[in-house]
């Protein structure tokens, strides 16, 4: 299949933000695999491996600014062969988290995106309120999300679990799909397109990896079976991948199985995520009620009468709690970076003086 830029997702907003990278004679490329020190990248011509820049090393002063899987970036010939990555151009969406560990960073599991495809398994793992987690994070990645309910066949009252979860995801397309019946997979296709590029996501044992080789028509992405007991499975997937698929219609980027999706923004897109909540905020008696317990609560009122789970409540209260406590992580960062800057500038400034 011959592959264009087009076909990659090439955008005019992308061309008009390159033209300063192309009197220097380098030439666009989409990251297509990150390893630790060295990216595989799609051109027009192809695929490269290529490495970053000393110059972009030493000016990235954060990890989500060095390119990630989806990126575009600006590219020319190095040494040994490789491609030399010296600029990240401007991203339209990204789905991020904060990186595992102590650190608070962030960590961008896949940029330049048009569809996120939440992916949950029809099993004993079922979660809704990991999949209320998932889109609070897809909406505030830029991108459209989409529920997929894989393993259909797995369950006799599939209405239900579908009712269940188009209630909690405010409007968002929820799907049910089998990867056994390549019909029902083939249905996603209808978010994608020439150029326009989806990704999977969701825990480990979902059958992200069985989805894409039923899209790309090839045993491309390994699999291995969960767990009966808990319906967990391994990591199949090791490392984000972005994937053509046949006939020109869309782009896949496979992500391996998130043990936790730790928030990383999600400040702005808690009412998109709760709508349902939101929409009974507007009748509370105090507009900063926090329906905790203050009269005239419309909140605390529909619980009561069945119209609102007590359990979506305690969700939205435990994720509210944890962005705020990631926001208070980020400022502090934010400052010590600030200091830390000021630091080195003014010992700069100090030995200037004293030539």
């Amino acid at each position: 299949m011959t592959v264009t830029l087009e076909d990659l997702g090439w955008s005019p907003r992308l061309a008009s933000a390159f033209e300063e990278y192309r009197a220097k004679a380098w030439w666009p490329a989409r990251v297509s695999l990150e390893h630790t020190h060295i990216y595989r990248v799609v051109t027009a011509d192809g695929e490269h491996l290529a490495r970053v820049s000393g110059r972009l090393r030493h000016h990235a002063a954060r990890r989500a600014e060095f390119p990630a899987v989806g990126d575009w970036v600006a590219v020319e010939e190095g040494g040994g062969g490789d491609l030399r990555i010296h600029a990240v151009l401007p991203r339209s969406a990204k789905f991020s988290r904060r990186a595992a560990g102590d650190v608070t960073e962030e960590q961008i599991i896949a940029a330049n995106i048009d569809v996120v495809f939440l992916v949950s398994g029809l099993d004993h793992d079922f979660n809704p309120r990991r999949i209320e987690r998932y889109l609070l994070t897809a909406w505030d990645s830029g991108a459209s999300p989409v529920v997929v309910l894989n393993k259909a066949d797995l369950v006799d009252d599939l209405a239900r679990f579908v009712g269940e979860v188009e209630r909690l995801s405010a409007g968002v397309p929820v799907v049910a799909v089998s990867a056994r019946v390549p019909e029902s997979v083939g249905g996603l296709l209808r978010f994608l397109g020439r150029g326009r590029t989806g990704a999977l996501l969701g825990s480990s044992g979902v059958g992200k990896s069985s989805i894409v080789n039923t899209l790309i028509g090839e045993d491309r992405q390994r699999t291995r079976e969960v767990r009966e007991s808990d319906s967990r499975g391994r990591h199949t997937s090791t490392a984000r991948e972005l994937l053509l698929l046949p006939e020109h219609s869309g782009i896949l980027i496979d992500t391996p199985g998130m043990r936790e999706l730790q928030l990383w923004d999600g400040a702005d897109s808690m009412g998109s995520a709760f709508g349902d909540i939101e929409e009974l905020a507007a009748d509370c008696r105090f507009r900063d009620c926090r329906h905790a317990g203050e009269p005239g609560c419309a909140v605390a009122v529909a619980v009561e009468e069945g119209r609102l789970s007590p359990i979506r409540l305690e969700s939205f209260h435990k994720l509210q709690a944890e962005q705020a406590f990631q926001e208070r992580q980020v400022d502090q960062r934010a400052a010590l970076e600030q200091k830390r800057r000021f630091k080195v500038l003014t010992k700069a400034l100090n030995k200037k003086l004293k030539e």
